[in-house]
Parts: structure tokens; C-alpha cells; sequence
């Protein structure tokens, strides 16, 4: 029954993806299908049900409280004021302004949640910038490619809220796992700008005017609203003062204030914030809804314990099913997003890894980094089409100026399998509320 299944389950999913529909319908299509075919529960009753209990979990509340801050920041001076302030202290360094790109989307991603948000954000003002100082296109697009995927890992990212919801665990501890992983993950990249810098011959900027002391510790001020931000949004919650929901709360009301003070929030922005953020959480809504009808179908047809016993009869070691996963979501992500990518396959991944006795906190972070791969692996990488609408380049030119970033991602799932608790450490002492 379950080789049946499966070949149903491939066989309509394929079906309605290839025809275009939404992906959260396509869920719901198969699994209704699944259900009809595989069980005697009547399917509507069993849909309904699912689709409730799916859609009033109090943890899924963050999720578009942390969509609207990243709505409401997207529409102020942020970008232009991040510029200022780092472009004095980055100047210096090797690979110079091409670090504001990387430390300019890691300080975003801080605030957003969303990778295509903060590639947007940071490259409205960067690229025209680094342009006119004649810095190499193809590391202008690389860095961005790159450092735009961490919106998927620093907290608040909207991949481990789904994916902390789909698993029932602690959206807060997947937050402060993905802390320390996001920030090397950021300096490995902008190790890699400064040795482009160091040994490129095609690395020819235009130098930047000397500036004192005195002048960047001035420049600096226009930093001084969004790190404050940071730290209400991530220190109430690693301090153990907020859940990740009121921790989101804070962020919006203090994405408000900073777009008031900047005298960027008007009606039209706040209502534009207000309806981005709407499409974008009922997309995931109605996605996680349908990826909750394919679990409960998948369960009655005992498809995901067919699949983890088999995997277990293979004997297969913690490192060889790691690598065994990594080209599996390497390879999905070549065709859905990550949010996708998660709730469709982690019904049948957890039973893996939990038999395998992989902490799931840590899995999280793993398949966040194999998830940021996808953003930037053609066809489907989202940030290779934002990528090319904002600098109008063939889609093949951005992939390969992002393939080194790919790589560097891959060195740093070695990185999380051979040094654990890069991902774990902070979680566990972190401050229970």
C-alpha cells in the first residue's frame, strides 16, 4: 500500500505543480486525493478539521507580526541610512564597500525575516552605489545573492517559524539557534570579499576620501535606530522577557516609530505594508494548512514510518544521512521555495532524524542553510529573479556571480555537522521564561 501511495502522491502533486497551480492548493489536491483513495475517513470532515487546528496555533501568530515590521522597514530610509553608516567603517577593509552588502543584509535580515525583503532593501541603495565607485558587477551580485539568504536564518525568519510550527517546537530556541550559524555564515562570506579584494586583478575601485575618526563615529548615529530595534526584538526573547510573538509585537511598534521618525510612515506606506503583509501570510497560511491535510493523509496511509523504517534498514550513519538529505533539498529547492520545501517534506523527514536521534533544534538550522541554497540555484531561485529585475542581467550571468556563495554554504553545512554546537549552545543556556 504505501509504494502506492507514494506513486499517487508524486503522481498528482507533479501534476498540479507542472500545471501551474498555488502550491498550497496543490496540497490540498493530493492530499484529498490520498485520502479519498487510501482511507475510508470521509475527506471534507478530515480537511476542515486539519485546516482548523493548522491555522489557529497561538505560535503562528509571529508570522505576520514579523512580515509587517519587515513590510513597514522596507518602506523607510533604512537602506540608505545602513549605507552611511557602515560605508566609513568598511571602506578600510579588504574587498572594501563590497562588505556593506554583507553586513548591510545581516543587520537587515535581523529585522525582516524575509531573504527577498532584504535583498531588496540593501540592494536599492548598494548597487547603484557600488557601481559608481566601479566595484567588479559580478561581486556586487554575488555578495548581494549571497548575504540576502541570511534573512532565512538570523532571527526573526519566517523558515523556522514554519518550520518550528510544523514540528511543534520552540519558535524562540530555533531563533537563538540560528544566531551564531547566521553570523559565521556572514563572516565566511565577507572572508571571501576580502580575499576577492586581496587577489583579484579585476578588483579596481574608485578609493574612498579619507575620513577622521571623529567623522565615521558620526556616521555611525544613523545606525543607532535599527540595532536598537535588534536588540528589543531579539533581547526580549533571548533574555526570556517575550515570546516570539510579543517579541514581534515590539518590532512592529518599533518599525512604526522608526518610520515615523524617519517621516516615511504615511497612510499609503502603512496601508501598502499592511496588504504586503497580508498576501504574504496567507500564502504561507494556506500552504501550511495544506501541508497539514498531506500529513494527517500520509499518516493513514503509514507512508512516513514505511519510509523512516526503510531508511533504517539501509543502516545508514548520522553523517551519510545528512549528506543523503542535503542533495535530497538541494535538489527540491531547484524547483520550490524554501517555506515549500519544508512543509512538503518534513512529515516524512522528522520520523528520519528523530530515529537517528539528530536534535531537532539543530536540524532546523541545518535545513535552514540547505534551504538558502535554493534562493540562489536556478530556475527557480527566487533571488536570482530579484536579482534581475533590479539589475537586468541574464538569469545565467547572476547564477554563476552567485555560485561561489553556494559554495561557501555548503562549507558551512560541514561547518554545523562537524561543530554542533554552533547551533545548539545558545538555545540551551539561553534564559527560560
Amino acid at each position: 500500500m504505501e509504494f502506492a501511495a507514494t506513486g499517487v502522491f508524486l503522481f498528482v502533486l507533479f501534476l498540479l505543480l507542472g500545471s501551474g497551480v498555488w502550491v498550497g492548493l496543490a496540497l490540498l489536491g493530493v492530499a484529498f486525493v490520498g485520502m479519498e483513495l487510501f482511507t475510508s475517513r470521509p475527506a471534507g470532515d478530515a480537511m476542515m478539521t486539519t485546516i482548523w487546528s493548522a491555522s489557529s496555533s497561538w505560535t503562528l501568530t509571529a508570522l505576520p507580526m514579523f512580515i509587517w515590521m519587515g513590510e513597514i522597514l522596507f518602506r523607510t530610509r533604512l537602506s540608505e541610512d545602513m549605507f552611511k553608516g557602515l560605508s566609513p567603517w568598511m571602506a578600510k577593509l579588504p574587498g572594501g564597500l563590497l562588505h556593506t552588502n554583507i553586513v548591510g543584509c545581516t543587520v537587515f535580515a535581523a529585522v525582516s525575516g524575509s531573504s527577498a525583503a532584504t535583498l531588496t532593501t540593501v540592494g536599492k541603495m548598494s548597487i547603484p552605489e557600488l557601481r559608481a565607485r566601479n566595484y567588479p558587477e559580478k561581486m556586487i551580485i554575488g555578495t548581494l545573492a549571497g548575504a540576502a539568504t541570511l534573512g532565512l536564518m538570523i532571527p526573526p525568519s519566517l523558515t523556522l517559524i514554519v518550520y518550528g510550527v510544523t514540528i511543534n517546537e520552540s519558535i524562540t530556541k530555533l531563533f537563538i539557534a540560528g544566531i551564531l550559524p547566521g553570523l559565521v555564515l556572514a563572516l565566511m562570506f565577507m572572508a571571501y570579499a576580502s580575499l576577492y579584494g586581496i587577489f583579484s586583478k579585476d578588483y579596481k575601485p574608485t578609493p574612498e576620501p579619507e575620513m577622521s575618526l571623529l567623522e565615521r563615529v558620526k556616521n555611525s548615529r544613523f545606525l543607532i535606530p535599527v540595532i536598537v530595534l535588534i536588540l528589543i526584538v531579539i533581547g526580549s526573547m533571548y533574555l526570556g522577557y517575550a515570546t516570539a510573538t510579543e517579541a514581534a509585537a515590539f518590532g512592529v511598534v518599533g518599525s512604526m516609530a522608526l518610520a515615523a521618525l524617519q517621516r516615511s510612515l504615511t497612510w499609503t506606506s502603512f496601508t501598502q505594508s499592511l496588504l504586503g503583509a497580508t498576501r504574504t501570510s496567507a500564502m504561507i497560511a494556506l500552504i501550511l494548512a495544506g501541508a497539514a491535510f498531506l500529513s494527517l493523509s500520509m499518516g493513514f496511509t503509514g507512508l512516513p514510518r514505511a519510509l523512516a523504517s526503510f531508511i533504517a534498514s539501509l543502516d545508514l550513519s548520522r553523517f551519510e544521512l545528512l549528506m543523503a538529505l542535503l542533495v535530497f533539498y538541494i535538489i527540491i529547492g531547484c524547483f520550490l521555495d524554501g517555506i515549500s520545501s519544508v512543509v512538503l517534506t518534513i512529515a516524512v523527514v522528522e520520523p528520519m532524524i528523530r530515529q537517528a536521534g539528530i536534535d531537532v533544534i539543530w536540524f532546523g538550522i541545518f535545513i535552514v542553510v540547505v534551504v538558502e541554497m535554493a534562493q540562489i540555484t536556478p530556475p527557480i531561485g527566487f533571488n536570482l529573479f530579484v536579482l534581475q529585475g533590479m539589475t537586468h542581467h541574464e538569469m545565467n550571468y547572476i547564477a554563476k556571480a552567485a555560485l561561489p556563495m553556494f559554495g561557501i554554504m555548503v562549507v558551512m553545512v560541514f561547518v554545523l555537522i562537524f561543530f554542533p554546537d554552533i547551533a545548539t549552545w545558545l538555545p540551551e543556556n539561553m534564559r527560560q521564561r
